[in-house]
């Protein structure tokens, strides 16, 4: 489990020394946050967290909150780890689009078991999440992508923009269809910010970002060359 990274988040320290120690003990990676604020920002910063543990009554964000906000973005597990045992609470858990609840207190075996159920169930659920292209890999529910088997490190709008260009290789994407695809609805800039997003894909894709087309006037096009 040595590459795989669980975010916990708790406002209590010693609640999230306790599960990290059980987690690390099993090979896992952990990344800590202490209120929903803090997770929210851990986790759209990074590209490769592939579960989260969240506990419900935080400050600044709360456990639903903030499970809410990261639903808009990602489909990572989240377990919720929390005080609150009855049916509406759980309800409301699985309203914002949470895998698991477990209620304090618990068991830190049982909460290791039931992460390692998760993630066989999200892998298991996910295998058509892997996409390849030209020895372009994403992995969709990790959210990894690699080149040439190499991993390389990309921004949660740079992934977005590589997964939707891949999914729609061959075809030519105008920079509005790009905009309300990948920045939707609540997006205000202008397609300018596309130009900027692709510049720093291609550099990040080395030789492979050639695979990105500017197509003049319109956009862009996704296409593997053909050697």
């Amino acid at each position: 489990m040595g590459d795989v990274k669980i975010l916990v988040v708790d406002d209590e320290p010693r609640m999230r020394k306790l599960v990290k120690d059980f987690l690390v003990k099993d090979g896992f990676i952990v990344v800590e946050a202490e209120d929903g604020e803090d997770a929210y920002n851990k986790f759209i910063s990074s590209n490769d967290i592939s579960l989260i543990i969240m506990d419900v009554m935080m400050p600044k964000m709360n456990g639903y909150e903030t499970s809410a906000e990261i639903r808009k973005l990602s489909k990572v597990p989240i377990i919720m780890l929390t005080a609150k045992s009855e049916e509406k609470d759980e309800l409301q858990g699985y309203e914002v689009g949470i895998d698991e609840y477990i209620t304090k207190p618990f068991s830190p075996k049982i909460l290791v078991a039931r992460v390692e159920a998760v993630l066989r169930r999200s892998n298991h659920d996910n295998d058509n999440n892997l996409i390849e292209a030209g020895g372009i890999r994403i992995d969709r529910s990790a959210h990894i992508v690699s080149v040439d088997d190499k991993q390389i490190e990309l921004s949660f709008k740079e992934f977005e923009l590589l997964e939707y260009f891949i999914t729609n290789q061959g075809v030519a994407l105008s920079r509005e269809k790009i905009l309300n695809n990948v920045w939707n609805y609540d997006y205000y800039g202008d397609a300018r910010t596309i130009d900027t997003h692709v510049k720093k894909l291609r550099a990040k894709l080395g030789s492979k970002g050639d695979y990105i087309k500017t197509i003049w006037a319109l956009g862009y096009k996704f296409e593997v060359s053909q050697d």
